[in-house]
């Protein structure tokens, strides 16, 4: 990635992690999060100094060129501190209890996250990236040990009274349970994203802007579950909208597909580079289902196409799907995806002005002189400056996509993060399973079939699921990663019928309520994002959305998604206690909370239990799959005995047959 000197390799050289793998080499003394570093920082009485981000960030890239592979750093972090090294992905107990930390002492996170912390891991000082030299108000790393190693040295009373203050702060924050909001407050929180819409651009607020996923969820929900209500048109108007400036955009790879990260400036232009596994599950399935409500034809184009680089560039041999694609190739961000005028010239000869009035391309370029591609231009106007039919324009550019392929194929790859997260691969599961059935797609049916194999036996060893899978089982499963992966497995049943994959869902949501539910004696109801053999000081409870469904907004729904099939009460009054949890986030600022909110609003509708029994079912069941029904849960059997209790009692026929039930009472 950066040219460095070689050294001897560290102890993360053993990690499952591609991140702390990128820094085996460095000549830092680091160690993995866990016992032996905090002993080792007790028996020297000396800070720790924890760094955390993720194989994909460029930030992080940036600070371990500047200072993690400089001899002289190094040697001042050994001396002084013991180091320890934490992939955010991994851990993500750890990132968010820290950064709870950073954000207290700083106003603001992100990544790479610096925390220094007491030998008994609570925290002294925190912030983000430190430069190696000074740079405005930002000081130096060096600048950044010393302070806090001569406060530990000459006041460590008042360094360790501080750790203990902000350590009691983060353990005692809980949220308080609220009233359950009601249809007409999910549709003033639709009102309230609406304020923030940029009606111009697409996209909520201005630069940078990121694709809000579950807050797309929420939109597209209440689109499809409340037709006729000016809240459905507010929320089709931003959904469709925003889906077509990102698909226009240069966040969207309009060569290889998929969506980056963010998007720099508020026009969805420049992309930071990196693609995310979560985001683009997320997105594929938004683009699909709206493309359901709209009938909009590059809708369909776009999940697809996020879904064939999905299934093809980042599918691991053993049928999951791989986390993330770096933002750098050569040390240089965007490399491998930009375009200079001169070489689209080689590539394209006579071609390159056609390609330049598709995709935005200038000699001077967008980005440090180089063209990153979008496709802003109407096609139709760009084809009648040309004098030609859109047809034409269509074949013409298919040939010069093809030629801008093979070249990019050839150039030196980013680096690829291909741990397997259990919670993203769920999502990607839902996804591949839905768009299998939605579009008639097998190979999509048999990917989400090839993630759940994978994450019922590889990624589940002694029957238990882990967070991560590189070459050996990691940590084991988070609250979010054995509710996401519920619902993919629930959704890939009611696609196949194949009650294998229900029952394996049904274990993870009784683990997910055993081990990770709140004391029913605290405040708040919902899940802890750790079990309680957790060795951190605090057990998280996630009410947040960020590019993911916040851990109570999933477990929300796997719960939901269970009791249709059970008809399991105490499951609904857990569900109803989970809400509550989530509420008084969700409603006041429902950018942080939509997918609770979309997923209460499903509930409050109610959920049409469907169960399909019989023979010839396939016509039945693309009636139920042929729109964005996102209040149905569909059950499917041809007659034979089944462990799913929504098909008890529905006697099958020579003809098919769909029962439609509500709390298991069918029509």
């Amino acid at each position: 990635m950066w040219p460095y000197r070689c050294h001897m390799p560290n102890r993360l050289a053993a990690a499952t992690s591609p991140y702390l793998r990128q820094h085996a080499d460095n000549p830092v003394d680091w160690f993995e999060w866990g016992d032996e570093a905090f002993a080792e920082a007790r028996d020297r009485d000396v800070p720790v100094i924890l760094s955390v981000g993720y194989a994909t960030c460029h930030w992080c890239h940036v600070m371990a060129h500047e200072s993690f592979e400089d001899d002289e750093t190094a040697a001042f972090m050994n001396a002084n501190f013991v180091n320890v090294k934490v992939d955010r992905e991994e851990r993500p107990d750890v990132d968010a209890i820290y950064m709870d930390a950073v954000t207290a002492m700083t106003g603001r996170g992100g990544w790479p996250m610096t925390v220094f912390l007491t030998p008994d891991a609570e925290p002294i000082y925190a912030g983000t990236y430190f430069p190696k030299t000074a740079m405005g108000h930002h000081p130096s790393f060096m600048d950044v040990m010393g302070g806090v190693l001569n406060a530990w040295r000459t006041n460590r009373a008042g360094a360790e009274d501080q750790a203990e203050r902000i350590t009691r702060a983060i353990a005692d924050h809980r949220p308080t349970a609220s009233d359950l909001p009601d249809i007409g407050q999910i549709e003033r929180a639709v009102a309230i994203v609406a304020n923030t819409f940029d009606r111009v651009n697409g996209g909520f607020g201005t630069a940078p802007k990121f694709p809000q996923a579950p807050t797309l969820e929420l939109l597209m929900r209440t689109a499809a579950l409340r037709p006729g209500t000016d809240a459905a048109a507010t929320s089709l108007d931003m959904l469709t909208r925003m889906l077509t400036a990102m698909a226009r955009g240069g966040i969207y790879d309009h060569l290889f597909g998929g969506f980056a990260r963010y998007s720099v400036d508020a026009q969805w232009l420049i992309p930071h580079f990196e693609k995310m596994l979560y985001d683009n599950a997320l997105l594929a399935r938004v683009y699909l289902r709206t493309w359901q409500l709209t009938d909009e034809p590059m809708f369909r184009s776009v999940a697809v196409e996020v879904l064939d680089y999905l299934d093809g560039a980042m599918a691991d041999s053993v049928g999951a799907i791989h986390s993330a694609e770096d933002a750098d190739s050569e040390g240089v961000e965007g490399k491998f995806a930009v375009w200079s005028w001169d070489e689209l010239g080689a590539v394209l000869g006579d071609d390159r002005d056609l390609a330049a009035a598709i995709y935005g391309a200038t000699p001077d370029g967008n980005f440090e002189g180089s063209n990153n591609l979008h496709r802003f231009h109407d096609l139709g106007s760009v084809a009648a400056s040309f004098g030609i039919t859109l047809e034409e324009l269509a074949d013409h550019r298919a040939s010069i996509d093809r030629r801008l392929r093979a070249i990019r194929s050839m150039r030196i790859s980013p680096a690829r993060d291909d741990k397997i997260v259990a919670e993203w691969n769920g999502l990607a599961m839902r996804a591949f399973a839905e768009a299998g059935a939605v579009l008639g797609e097998r190979r999509y049916t048999d990917r989400a079939r090839a993630i759940a194999e994978f994450l019922t036996t590889t990624g589940s060893p002694d029957g238990r699921l882990v967070r991560s899978w590189r070459d050996r089982p990691g940590h084991p499963g988070f609250a979010s990663d054995h509710a996401g992966v519920a619902i993919g497995l629930y959704t890939l049943y009611a696609v196949t019928g194949e009650t294998v994959w229900f029952e394996h869902a049904e274990r993870l949501v009784t683990v997910l309520r055993e081990d990770f539910a709140v004391d029913s004696g605290d405040e708040s109801g919902g899940f802890h994002s750790t079990a309680a053999s957790s060795e951190l000081f605090t057990r998280p409870i996630d009410t947040q959305d960020n590019p993911t469904p916040s851990t109570n907004a999933l477990a929300l729904e796997a719960l939901l998604i269970h009791a249709a099939y059970t008809g399991d009460p105490a499951a609904r009054a857990e569900a109803t206690e989970t809400m509550r949890t989530i509420a008084g986030t969700a409603v006041q600022h429902p950018s942080f909370g939509g997918y609770g909110l979309a997923v209460w609003l499903t509930h409050l509708v109610g959920i049409d239990e469907v169960a399909i029994v019989g023979s010839d079912l396939e016509p039945m069941e693309e009636i139920v799959w042929r729109r964005f029904h996102p209040n149905v849960v569909v059950a499917v059997s041809d007659g034979s005995p089944s462990s799913v209790p929504l098909l008890a009692d529905r006697p099958a026929t020579d003809q098919a047959l769909a029962y439609v039930c509500r709390d298991l009472v069918c029509d």
